[in-house]
Order: C-alpha cells, then sequence, then structure tokens
C-alpha cells in the first residue's frame, strides 16, 4: 500500500487492523542504529513506510554516533501501542566547548556511509512529547530529536516518510570519529518471526 493509502487508514482509524495486514505477507525486519528494529514495508521514491518496534526481546543494533538525529524527510508517526517520548534537541555550534561533532548519513542497500562535518556542537533537552496508543505526531525534516521508549517498555509505531528536497539525513556524533561504513543487520527468520509475533500480540 502507497504511503498516501497508509495515511488514509491512519486518518480512518484503522491504524491497527492495517499494521497486522501489513506484517501478515513477506517481510524482513532490519535492526536499526536507532535502538528499534525496523520491518521496511514500503517505498516508492522519496516516499516510505515502516512498522517500527522498540522490545527488549531483540537484540539491538550498535551504534557509532549517537541517538540524536534529524531526517531529510518529513516524518509522520503513530503509535500502535506503548509509549514514545519525543525528546527535541537544542543543537548550538560550539568552538572549543563542543561536545559533539555533526555526521552525514547517507544511507544505501548496504548499510550506511557516516562522514564528519566540519560543524561542531553542543546541545540541550528542548521540548519532551509523550504519545500512547491511537496518537499521531509529526515532525518536518531538520528537526534533531530523539525518540525514547520508557526502559523496559516496548513500543510499536507505523512512520511514515516524505523527502524533502535540500534536507540531508544528520547525526551528533564524538568529536574525533572519522569517516566510516555502518552495515545494517538483517534479522534472521527465528527473529524476524518473533518480531512479527510481538506486534502481532499486542494489536490483535
Amino acid at each position: 500500500m502507497s504511503y498516501v493509502g497508509v495515511y488514509e487508514q491512519l486518518v480512518r482509524g484503522r491504524a491497527r487492523a492495517w499494521a497486522l495486514e501489513a506484517i501478515s505477507g513477506d517481510v524482513r525486519a532490519v535492526r536499526h542504529p536507532l535502538g528499534f528494529v525496523c520491518l521496511p514495508l514500503e517505498r516508492d521514491g522519496g516516499e516510505g513506510v515502516c512498522i517500527h518496534l522498540w522490545s527488549d526481546s531483540l537484540a539491538p543494533a550498535s551504534s557509532t554516533t549517537s541517538q540524536i538525529h534529524c531526517h531529510s524527510w518529513d516524518l509522520v508517526s503513530h503509535v500502535l501501542y506503548g509509549q514514545v517520548r519525543n525528546v527535541h534537541a537544542v543543537v548550538d555550534d560550539a568552538g572549543p566547548d563542543a561536545t559533539h561533532r555533526v555526521f552525514e548519513v547517507v544511507s544505501a542497500a548496504d548499510g550506511d556511509r557516516i562522514s564528519p562535518t566540519p560543524r561542531t556542537v553542543r546541545h540541550r533537552t528542548g521540548l519532551v512529547e509523550s504519545f500512547g496508543p491511537g496518537d499521531t505526531y509529526t515532525l518536518p525534516a531538520g528537526r534533531f530529536h530523539s525518540s525514547v521508549v520508557p526502559e523496559g517498555g516496548e513500543a510499536a509505531t507505523v512512520a511514515l516518510g516524505r523527502g524533502r528536497p535540500g534536507s540531508r539525513d544528520l547525526s551528533l556524533g564524538p568529536l574525533g570519529a572519522g569517516d566510516h561504513h555502518v552495515s545494517r543487520q538483517p534479522l534472521d527468520d527465528r527473529e524476524t518471526a518473533l518480531a512479527v509475533r510481538l506486534i502481532a500480540a499486542r494489536l490483535s
């Protein structure tokens, strides 16, 4: 189903039924360095639809930067179950007192190329929004944030992305880190089946 079609399902209050049907098909989950498992469902040009799952039952991917990032695309996120906090980050340019460097992330089929930029920064927590089952929130491209699930909690969201021309995927990372490549880790058949069962059990 297309981005527009899925968005219409969210507006009509059919997100849970749509998600149950979507994960019943052929899907391969991937560990995402931002701490969740991603079930990619649709990709068409600059538009994409995924289900994101946070669960201690599945090992997370390691990260070489941090959880604070911004997208090159406008996000629409719908919480299927659990609690998700959208933590905005206020990022200020900094010189000798900088704590992080800004990295550009370029994704491809074989993973992510992570490249340091000249920009060094400090950051502080801004607005913290909390969302529960049935809530939908948006985040425009270029806004630094992190998605946080309470420790020990489990949550799943439908994530819709629509690319914005001229925007870049960025992440805050260590000051001294260099250019490097991170491979995305697909879950094996057993783990993918577990991810599907976890979601289905909460939505049924």
